[in-house]
């Protein structure tokens, strides 16, 4: 997946948003996550263990959000679209669009969920047949990809496999980082911006599809 130039820079696009909305995300609802589910996962068995009865409710409210989300986008690419890739960013991006005018709205709640299904939906963007794909708002997996192929460089396999995942990483931390600056800065309306990078994501994929 991460096989040309052109996959590589959309992926690390794509893993700077996530890291920029769950960065918003977190610090909105104060250490939960929009797009990290194994975190709001081991936040509820945590609080369910010490009777938080509420917030583990809220952990599980988010990853329910955030599988269906997720369902939403594998329709989309199981469509087999030529241009799938560009119905599921504009459909996260209107997601987010959604979500910002809802905070302006005043409907909070309404919007962190709206945020939520539109980073379960960016995990299709890559996804291939059988529904395996690249995880674009997590890297757990992209870290374990880059040391089995740095163990595979030191044994001869290719000096620089593993700089593609690395990069993941980088771009979701450099994505978070502005994300925190600008929640700091004008509070969830900061979504906007990331609703903006989304749909002219998408615009840039749909005039690149068939080159």
């Amino acid at each position: 997946m991460l096989d040309s130039r052109r996959s590589i820079a959309l992926a690390c696009a794509l893993s700077a948003l996530a890291g920029y909305v769950d960065g918003i995300g977190f610090l909105h609802l104060g250490g939960l996550f929009v797009s990290f589910m194994s975190g709001n996962s081991t936040r509820m068995g945590v609080s369910l263990a010490s009777g938080q009865w509420l917030p583990a409710a809220e952990a599980l409210g988010l990853i329910v959000l955030f599988v269906i989300g997720a369902a939403f986008g594998s329709l989309i690419v199981l469509g087999r679209n030529a241009y799938c890739q560009c119905w599921l960013l504009s459909a996260e991006g209107g997601l987010l669009v959604v979500a910002a005018l809802c905070y302006a709205f005043g409907l909070g709640n309404t919007a962190v969920a709206a945020i939520v299904l539109a980073m379960g939906l960016e995990n299709a963007v890559f996804q291939i047949d059988g529904g395996a794909g690249l995880g674009l708002t997590y890297v757990t997996g992209a870290l374990v990809k880059a040391g089995q192929q740095i163990a595979a460089a030191l044994t001869g396999g290719p000096r620089f496999g593993w700089l593609p995942n690395l990069l993941l990483w980088a771009a979701l931390v450099a994505g978070s980082l502005c994300g925190a600056l600008a929640y700091h800065w004008i509070n969830l309306a900061a979504i906007w911006f990331a609703a903006g990078g989304a749909l002219a994501l998408s615009a840039i994929v749909a005039a690149t599809i068939h080159r």
